[in-house]
């Protein structure tokens, strides 16, 4: 159990209020140590949060991937154990942080973007679920700014509707059911996020795709291809579906598939979310533009 109350709100749901949580979280079947699974946002310092900041600033150890440890300001690196593992290494890096909080040290294990998405906080709680540890360790996920938000925002606003988000990667999803999930989301017209679109050994999944997005949407479709968003070398693509050059897509790209109802107006992709067919003031705005 979290700390779970029996107290209902007026809607008849379990609400577990902040005063509980911080009784349990202070009982004494807890460790000394704490492990807080930090999201540091996209990579650019400026879009790291606060509370991330604090996190890591207040951990004795921090482990992570090396590009996300070197993304880190070295300020915060300064006078702490500073753990790093290479691509692939993701059970290893959680299984060390783990063991760093059971021994009773504040930990922190930072992730990119958001934990949440394709980060550690999974991983994290199904290691300590086998060891049923969950209750047994001051747990803390602190969220980040997702990657999908940072390349949404260089390329204008091409999820201000529904979108899914789907990672090409098949190294622990069938790429059948990787070609399902897509097709699913082109037959409900939704905007398309890629994460992990191409690699060295994974060139030919992204031409799939493509192909499979042709086979349901205009040639015309918006696309935004972002790489690096937000730190040095970053790269802004628009184009459209059947215009890009796989060549420029790697595993540091984000690709935006826009739906039908995408459009590119001076550099930007725009995803109406309805407005204009909602509300009367907004036929009085474009009359207006009209007249200027």
């Amino acid at each position: 159990m979290r700390g779970i109350s029996n107290s209902s709100g007026k809607d008849g749901r379990n609400r577990c209020s902040k005063t509980e949580v911080q009784k349990f979280n202070n009982s004494g079947s807890l460790k000394k140590g704490s492990l807080r699974v930090v999201g540091i946002g996209p990579g650019g310092s400026e879009h790291i949060t606060k509370r991330a900041i604090s996190a890591i600033d207040k951990a004795e150890v921090i482990v992570g991937y090396t590009t996300y440890i070197e993304l880190l300001e070295e300020g915060l690196k300064k006078g702490k154990e500073v753990i790093s593992t290479g691509m692939m290494k993701e059970i290893e890096r959680c299984k060390i942080a783990i063991e760093k909080a059971k021994q009773g040290k504040s930990t922190a294990i930072v992730s990119g973007g958001d934990p949440g998405i394709y980060g550690m906080a999974g991983l994290i709680l199904e290691l300590l679920s086998l060891e049923d540890l969950i209750d047994k360790i001051n747990l803390e996920i602190i969220p980040g700014v997702p990657a999908l938000c940072a390349a949404s925002a260089l390329l204008g606003a091409p999820i201000m509707h529904d979108f899914v988000s789907i990672s090409l990667s098949d190294l622990m999803t069938p790429w059948e059911l990787i070609k399902k999930r897509i097709i699913l989301a082109l037959e409900g017209d939704f905007v398309i996020v890629l994460y992990n679109p191409s690699s060295k050994k994974r060139k030919r999944k992204l031409k799939e795709a493509i192909e499979l997005i042709r086979e349901k949407r205009e040639d015309k479709v918006p696309v935004g291809i972002v790489k690096d968003a937000t730190r040095e070398g970053e790269e802004i693509i628009i184009t459209d579906i059947r215009s890009i050059d796989p060549e420029v897509v790697d595993m540091r790209t984000i690709l935006i598939i826009g739906n039908s109802t995408t459009k590119i107006h001076d550099g930007f992709m725009i995803t109406p979310r309805g407005y204009e067919d909602k509300y009367e003031s907004f036929e009085k705005f474009k009359a207006l533009r009209k007249k200027l």
